[in-house]
């Protein structure tokens, strides 16, 4: 049952999101499927395989896949599901804890915080990066079979 919240509360935090950020009213559920299966991807690599690290990365990934999909099937550009997506991914809580172990003057504990929201960030933006490589690739491998079978002719 925890799970199941968890999902729903993932969903309605991207739309709720996408609505702030004004993202068009019609890719805003396709969003929130797009983000639900990032963080599943997150959850289950978090939960019994590895670290926050990896699976922010591939949770991350999941989300640029996805997103380049949804992009396809909509019409729209990749960012309008991208944002709202990687709401849930995004290291809030670490970057909070900074900030408080600052205000209070725990610098070691500081140092530790912003370690892990550096390795996050930079997770995401491999995850994307990642992702947006994978796409070049079909797309190439797409041109180039289409040539290959036009030059058969």
């Amino acid at each position: 049952m925890g799970l199941f919240i968890n999902i729903v509360c993932v969903y309605l935090a991207t739309i709720g999101f996408g609505l702030l950020v004004n993202v068009p009213k019609r890719a805003l559920n396709m969003s929130g499927i797009v983000s639900v299966s990032g963080w599943l991807v997150y959850f289950y690599i978090n939960t019994y395989i590895s670290g926050y690290i990896f699976a922010n990365l591939f949770g991350t990934l999941m989300v640029g896949i996805l997103s380049i999909f949804a992009s396809r099937y909509k019409k729209m550009p990749v960012i309008i599901f991208n944002i709202p997506a990687l709401v849930p991914l995004v290291p809030g809580g670490q970057a909070y804890q900074v900030m408080k172990s600052l205000a209070t003057g725990n610098f070691i504990l500081a140092k530790s915080n912003l370690i892990q929201v550096v390795f996050i960030a930079g997770a995401i933006a491999s995850g994307f990066l990642f992702s947006e490589f994978l796409n070049q690739l079909y797309i190439r491998w797409r041109f180039n079979l289409a040539n290959k079978k036009s030059n058969e002719k």
